[in-house]
């Protein structure tokens, strides 16, 4: 059980999820296909620091993410790629589709918080589990490459910020101060290779 651990291993295991998630948020924005090994590890060490805190949403949101970065790992590689950067096309979401997954994601939002509030004593249960939700949202669309994956994390990262320094987890509070700078970075990129490719296309 995580509980066992003494803080002395969380905080190592902070630091080491603080390191490699910069590492495969780098690696994603240049569309490196290594970003999503790098982020397999990454979320597997941070299920354990999650759990310790009591933020079950975050540690359930880990298990999660395995799974999406399993699968955009396999999506990556099964399309178009020269050597580890990945060919495939940034693309947008249609009005009607952003729409949905707001309207989705804020409903499932809800009603996850109230049943942690009232199930478990989880700490702040409903941002945590707009955290969650609107995680998992951003990250499917980074699997399929949509290029609203990295206002969705923008979002995303703002609450964070909050939760865990409320939560005591500096170093990860920090994390994802640097996250957001990056989801910054990767926006601007990938609008830039998603021009280059429209400018491509017509000349």
């Amino acid at each position: 059980m995580a509980g066992r651990f003494r803080p002395g291993f969380m905080s190592a295991a902070e630091i080491i999820g603080t390191v490699l998630g910069v590492i495969g948020v780098a690696l994603m924005i240049r569309q490196n296909i290594w970003g999503w090994p790098v982020g397999l590890v990454q979320v597997a060490v941070y299920a354990w620091v999650f759990y310790d805190a009591k933020l079950y949403s975050d540690t359930i949101l880990q298990v999660c993410f395995f799974l999406i970065q399993a699968y955009g790992w396999y999506f990556w590689l099964r399309n178009k790629h020269t050597a580890a950067h990945s060919d495939l096309p940034v693309t947008r979401l249609s009005g009607p589709a952003l729409g949905g997954w707001v309207v989705l994601g804020l409903a499932l939002s809800a009603g996850w918080g109230a049943w942690m509030h009232h199930a478990t004593d989880a700490a702040l249960p409903y941002w945590d589990a707009f955290i969650l939700v609107f995680s998992l949202i951003a990250q499917w669309l980074q699997a399929r490459k949509k290029l609203e994956n990295w206002p969705g994390w923008l979002i995303v990262n703002t609450v964070a910020i909050g939760v865990y320094w409320a939560k005591d987890l500096r170093l990860t509070s920090g994390l994802y101060l640097i996250f957001w700078l990056m989801a910054l970075w990767g926006w601007r990129e990938w609008r830039r290779t998603m021009t280059q490719a429209s400018q491509g296309a017509v000349s």
